[in-house]
């Protein structure tokens, strides 16, 4: 899920700084080839670590916050784009991202699912 994700939001931080538009679309184009390949394997740890009783409640645990922050940012970006930062929203995305997903690995490195 990680090895997904960090290249995808190194392109996302490529993108705001690509000297062109062509290039821009382009590195836009393979991160949201890349972004969205975690989703069903996050989807399935959070299912194998909870019991099937909690399975209802641990999706809708885990969507919401996902839901809130995509409905916060455009906002924040806007903002950041009238006060003239253009390219800030993207590097700082993705950086943020970047430090998620190492600090994700970081800390599920060494564990592993028992199968059933």
């Amino acid at each position: 899920m990680v090895f997904t994700h960090l290249p995808a939001n190194v392109c996302l931080v490529l993108a705001a700084l690509a000297p062109s538009l062509p290039m821009a679309l382009g590195l836009l184009m393979v991160r949201s080839a890349l972004s969205s390949m975690d989703v069903p394997t996050r989807t399935a740890y959070v299912m194998a670590v909870v019991t099937p009783a909690e399975r209802s409640a641990a999706a809708s645990f885990t969507a919401v916050p996902r839901s809130l922050a995509a409905a916060i940012s455009p906002t924040l970006s806007g903002a950041l784009f009238a006060a003239g930062w253009i390219s800030l929203p993207l590097v700082a995305c993705g950086l943020l991202k970047i430090s998620y997903d190492l600090a994700l690995w970081r800390a599920m490195r060494r564990d592993r699912l028992d199968a059933e």
